[in-house]
């Protein structure tokens, strides 16, 4: 395992007008020793060049090719292939706030094993963004936590922290998109692992496209909020 705790997962798409600013705000905000595993497609993507210029001034950063396909396969390249004791998920785009990560760090130092940053608790919050994906997003999220249980206000958000031993204990199974940050929350909760939310704010794309289908993954997150849904209503979740 690598002597650096925190691995940061980003899967990019020609995101070369975005990954200095990113690495840049890493670089300032996250004092938890890390390394920052940029995830691609194909070799021609714009973002490796522009990431070229950080890594040869000495910033942490590891390319790894896509093993599957789109955002999703990104995602679970990094988490299966990052090293670290603990992965974050999160986006070229600078709509998190790292200034997050060392707090959501220090829970999983306290015995957290998925930490969840937040939009919808005091503190929290967007900016920009679609109307529907906003509004589907904060009720998915209520409901989740004042129905099914759900230790956090914000399960479909995709900034989030996992214990390595949470990615090892489940097969993922998504296919979609950003629907594999709902899988791993609702099957963590449902398995007892301890789950804890920080408020974070979450700022729209300046630059480049969204690469978010609503209409397109609107299914895949729905599977999984009915499995949580039926998990708590129904004995046996069946």
């Amino acid at each position: 395992m690598s002597e650096v705790p925190l691995a940061i997962v980003i899967p990019v798409y020609n995101e070369g007008q975005n990954i200095g600013t990113v690495l840049t705000a890493i670089q300032g905000k996250v004092i938890t020793p890390h390394r920052i595993y940029l995830v691609y497609d194909f070799d021609e993507d714009d973002t490796l060049p522009a990431a070229r210029k950080f890594i040869e001034r000495g910033h942490p950063v590891t390319f790894l090719k896509n093993q599957g396909r789109g955002v999703v396969g990104a995602i679970k390249t990094g988490l299966k292939t990052a090293e670290g004791d603990c992965l974050l998920v999160t986006m070229a785009d600078m709509s998190d706030d790292y200034a997050d990560v060392d707090r959501m760090y220090k829970l999983i130092e306290g015995g957290c094993d998925i930490v969840c940053g937040s939009r919808y608790v005091k503190g929290g919050g967007q900016t920009g963004g679609q109307f529907i994906k906003k509004n589907l997003s904060r009720a998915a999220g209520l409901s989740l936590k004042f129905i099914a249980g759900l230790p956090t206000h914000d399960a479909t958000n995709s900034y989030k922290l996992y214990r390595r031993k949470v990615i090892e204990t489940f097969e993922i199974e998504s296919d979609g998109g950003f629907e594999i940050g709902l899988e791993l929350v609702v099957k963590a909760h449902i398995a007892g692992f301890t789950i804890a939310e920080v408020p974070t704010v979450w700022h729209d794309r300046e630059k480049g496209q969204s690469r978010f289908k609503v209409i397109q993954w609107s299914p895949k997150y729905l599977k999984w909020y009915l499995y949580a849904m039926k998990n708590a209503l129904l004995p046996g979740g069946k």
